[in-house]
């Protein structure tokens, strides 16, 4: 929300959450029950000409620039060697814990996660569930496909249960400024409302 206020662009709105993240930190809990649940952000943020993947662990964060197709986040690290922007010491940190011996390739879901990177598209998870509905409709996605694929239940995309998905976000950005931007967000808890 912050970033929508204090900035005009998607690399702006990146720059401010960062800014954010390593004065004041993240945390809280994920659930408004007294269970203690916490977990780590990621976020897309887009405006009418460039998108960005921020991704964060601590105060330490990577961001990639999408160059192009699709991307999707979900309770996991998808940044992997491309990394666009990164906290100052994002790679000096992962050396001194032990998570990386400076001499290999960065991978930054590898270092920072538990989860095995080449098996992120390829397992049944949310994000690789996310990952196969967007591909599957690659170049020709409007806002109608968007809604089906997170009201989506069996991907697992739209979660029931003890975590239940929130609610969703569909945004219009075209590249013409004259063009207005058209935002839909669901009403109720449930997407599939």
């Amino acid at each position: 929300r912050l970033g929508l206020e204090r900035a005009d662009t998607a690399e702006k709105a990146l720059s401010v959450i960062v800014d954010l993240l390593e004065k004041y930190g993240q945390g809280g809990n994920c659930m408004e029950s007294h269970m203690a649940f916490t977990y780590h952000n990621s976020f897309l943020i887009a405006d009418r000409k460039e998108a960005w993947v921020l991704e964060t662990s601590g105060k330490y964060w990577a961001a990639e620039k999408v160059e192009g197709g699709v991307r999707n986040i979900s309770n996991q690290l998808s940044i992997t060697t491309k990394i666009d922007r990164e906290h100052p010491e994002l790679k000096e940190y992962a050396k001194r814990k032990g998570w990386w011996d400076g001499e290999k390739e960065f991978d930054f879901a590898a270092t920072y996660s538990y989860v095995d990177t080449a098996r992120m598209t390829t397992s049944r998870g949310r994000y690789c569930e996310g990952y196969k509905l967007l591909n599957k409709h690659k170049g020709s996605i409007t806002s109608e496909i968007m809604m089906g694929i997170l009201r989506d239940k069996e991907s697992g995309i739209n979660m029931e249960g003890g975590f239940m998905t929130t609610g969703s976000m569909v945004s219009v950005l075209p590249q013409q400024p004259n063009l207005p931007c058209i935002h839909f967000f669901t009403a109720t808890p449930d997407p599939a409302r």
